[in-house]
């Protein structure tokens, strides 16, 4: 298989190096199968002949013309905001890269981005009509950008025919170890093996609701009555009737916006500040639970269950602990 990847200035350095590194290590892991894929030749294509990362590194790309890739991957860039991020896809020297995309997509080769990649496949409107996923916190700049795309950003990878997005930064292990999987499941496998490469199905337990309404006012000023209400029976109604709107206007921003209705959005900011309160304080979940306006825990472990696919455990343990081994001492110190 021929994969190309296409270098844009200010690559994000983590996102080139991984998906390189996954298809290498698959191609050296090849021999251990009985019948091995045909193995995975890596091009670095660009319209200039030096890149220059987002840290600073210079990496030589070939042009675009001189391959006839099987995929065509858009690693992600540095941009960290998603004003900066949507003047970087506008700018007219991108021009070349996103009709490259285009013209790729058009021609029936497999287009893949993630992370901020994801939003020059819009660009280049490979994702229309299309299911795709991007970063968690971008979810509203895509959606007001590229309204044809039906964009579903609790996913990890989506794929659609012959286009496959992924979200948050190191979503693109996601994205390689799925192009491995497409030639040999056995092989993604072992892959993931060697690599250490834990399942990642969602997005939604690290997205953050503050950050989703921040660049929306009548976002950021329905999560604060949200939060100020928090401990209550909340009432859309009532939100809409503070916020100056109707409730069918307040539905209407708010899946405009971050892609949930009001009382999904409300029941995010529920689970932010339940995982909060269980990790930092010694509350029962009962008390969690009534902290958060819901009747008890039964309730709290179904909306769990309902938006997370997981349980209390989980959410009081935190995503970033995973894995991490306790000694018994330590454990023993542990709030239960």
């Amino acid at each position: 298989m021929r994969v190309a990847l296409l270098l844009t200035e200010a690559v994000f350095d983590s996102g080139l190096s991984i998906v390189c590194d996954v298809l290498d290590t698959a191609n050296a892991l090849r021999g251990e199968l009985h019948r091995p894929p045909p193995p995975w030749e890596i091009t670095l294509v660009g319209f200039r002949r030096h890149h220059r990362t987002a840290r600073g590194h210079h990496v030589r790309a070939e042009p675009p013309a001189s391959v006839n890739p099987d995929v065509l991957v858009v690693p992600a860039v540095g941009a960290k905001d998603p004003t900066q991020l949507i003047a970087l896809v506008e700018d007219p020297s991108l021009r070349r890269p996103t009709e490259f995309i285009s013209h790729a997509a058009a021609s029936g080769v497999v287009v893949a981005g993630a992370c901020t990649g994801t939003f020059f496949l819009a660009e280049a409107g490979a994702l229309n009509g299309r299911q795709a996923t991007t970063s968690w916190w971008l979810g509203p700049a895509f959606r007001a950008r590229y309204p044809l795309v039906d964009l579903d950003t609790r996913a990890t990878l989506v794929h659609d025919a012959n286009v496959a997005t992924a979200g948050a930064a190191f979503a693109h292990i996601d994205l390689a170890l799925w192009l491995v999987r497409c030639r040999s499941p056995a092989l993604a496998d072992l892959v993931a093996r060697y690599l250490l490469i834990g399942d990642r199905a969602s997005q939604a337990a690290f997205a953050m609701p503050s950050v989703l309404a921040l660049h929306c006012p009548e976002m950021a000023a329905f999560e604060r009555w949200v939060r100020d209400h928090l401990g209550e029976s909340l009432c859309i109604g009532d939100a809409a009737r503070a916020m100056g709107v109707s409730a069918r206007t307040l539905q209407r921003r708010t899946m405009a916006a971050v892609g949930l209705s009001p009382l999904a959005f409300a029941n995010e900011i529920r689970l932010d500040e339940a995982s909060h309160l269980l990790r930092s304080t010694s509350l029962s979940t009962d008390a969690v639970a009534a902290a958060v306006g819901l009747c008890n825990a039964s309730s709290l472990c179904q909306l769990v269950r309902r938006r997370r696919g997981s349980t209390l455990r989980v959410l009081r343990d935190g995503p970033a602990h995973a894995g991490i081994a306790v000694s018994d001492d330590d454990a023993a110190q542990m709030p239960m």
